[in-house]
């Protein structure tokens, strides 16, 4: 069986093309489960869900779809110093989002109990909520965490941003592993050393992975198009995990000015930046992320940069405001067709199909 094949055969699709999963309320059940009916993998990124909410969200999704799709979430719930911050850490930090808050007309806010909801909690939900596949970032589940999954059914697909990360994915047990590469929008999610450490070309990876690992290997960064999907299957890749161009789509959970942007010639800027959440992330550069990178080591971690951004980024949302908002974004978004996941889909199946015929 080829690693193509295997693949597919692992995640019961019959296209070798993975929607990525979109956290921070971005990713839609009707975005994956439109991927998912047309015969890929549709995910939905939730990170941010409250426990009490999988077994809703996964119910959803399975009334949205027949075919297999995917739950994602974080195995790092918090960077160190993030978990909890004291009154005096905040009075520190509060003067650097103060202008901000000010000038959106923002009251200064009041500290949550805890910023994120614990991966321990999420992954219980979703254990019970038994999706076709848990995929996750950021780090490795437990090994019993792992083998309740094979006892369950539920196909697990980790991600690596190094050949270190993609073999210690492998040793674990993983069924599939997602080489995702520098190029990719969104956060870099390493766990084996820092996101600067880890900045690993996509097809490099896929290669390296591929030649390492028994696991099939999905290629993540940069694929927007049928011939990079085509591109990572020649170099080893046995799928293709496709983020900004599902973004751009209208069933994703973004606004409208974000995917206007990507079709604009701002995409051809992005920037790898903490400024949204205290991880390192890919966007689009505006305001926010010029501004924040002159003060990168004032920063909290994650998840409480998370927070004081996500206030200022709701508030800029309402005043239409585009200068204060993140703005993900992979490199390849020049080259960014379709608004809709259907005509996506649709291209990049009968791209695949066209080469099988000739």
């Amino acid at each position: 069986m080829t690693e193509n094949q295997d693949a597919i055969a692992r995640l019961g699709i019959r296209h070798p093309i993975i929607q990525g999963p979109f956290g921070g309320g971005l990713s839609t059940v009707a975005l994956a489960a439109t991927v998912s009916n047309r015969g890929g993998l549709g995910s939905y990124g939730a990170h941010i869900t409250a426990p009490e909410d999988i077994g809703a969200l996964t119910h959803e999704l399975a009334s949205a779809t027949s075919a297999p799709f995917a739950l994602n979430l974080w195995v790092s719930d918090h960077d160190p110093g993030g978990e909890h911050l004291s009154d005096e850490a905040f009075e520190r930090l509060y003067p650097v989002f103060a202008p901000y808050f000010e000038e959106l007309g923002l009251a200064k806010p009041t500290p949550p109990d805890r910023f994120h909801h614990r991966f321990d909690d999420q992954i219980e939900a979703l254990l019970e909520a038994r999706p076709p596949v848990f995929s996750f970032v950021f780090g490795i589940p437990s090994q019993k965490i792992l083998e309740e999954c094979r006892r369950l059914g539920i196909r697990t697909m980790g991600a690596a941003t190094t050949l270190a990360e993609a073999e210690a994915l492998d040793a674990a047990g993983v069924d599939l592993i997602v080489a995702t590469g520098l190029e990719a929008g969104g956060h870099r999610v390493s766990f084996l050393k820092s996101a600067e450490e880890s900045l690993t070309g996509t097809f490099s990876l896929v290669q390296v992975a591929a030649a390492h690992v028994a696991a099939p290997v999905i290629a993540a960064g940069g694929i927007v198009d049928g011939r990079g999907v085509r591109a990572a299957l020649t170099l080893g890749a046995g799928a293709a995990q496709i983020g900004t161009a599902f973004l751009a789509c209208t069933e994703s959970g973004t606004n409208q000015a974000h995917r206007d942007m990507l079709f604009t010639a701002a995409a051809r800027e992005t920037a790898l930046t903490r400024s949204y959440t205290g991880r390192l992330a890919r966007g689009i550069r505006n305001r926010w992320v010029s501004e924040m990178a002159a003060r990168e080591t004032e920063l909290p971690p994650f998840p409480v940069q998370s927070w004081f951004f996500g206030a200022i980024k709701a508030a800029a949302l309402k005043a239409g405001r585009e200068d204060l908002v993140s703005l993900y974004a992979g490199q390849s978004a020049p080259n960014l067709k379709h608004r809709s996941a259907i005509a996506l889909m649709d291209d990049l199946i009968g791209d695949l199909e066209s080469v099988r015929a000739a």
